[in-house]
């Protein structure tokens, strides 16, 4: 919470918690991010270690928290 000219202002920014199955390989991935949009494409691009082996990915749960800083 922040303080400004008698203002409060909350800065709230979400967080994502998502699984990814992978299409062809009995595969699961469990990441967090606060650009869910951006991630996945990070992950279907190959640019995640982890998952440009088993590409590609679709998305099977996400669940978004508030952190209020």
């Amino acid at each position: 919470m922040r303080v400004e000219a008698g203002v409060v202002q909350l800065i709230i920014n979400m967080t994502y918690v998502y699984i990814l199955k992978s299409f062809k390989y009995p595969k699961l991935y469990v990441g967090s991010t606060t650009n869910l949009e951006r991630r996945f494409s990070e992950h279907n691009s190959g640019l995640s270690n982890y998952t440009r082996l088993y590409l590609p990915w679709f998305i099977v749960y996400t669940e978004n928290f508030e952190n209020i800083s």
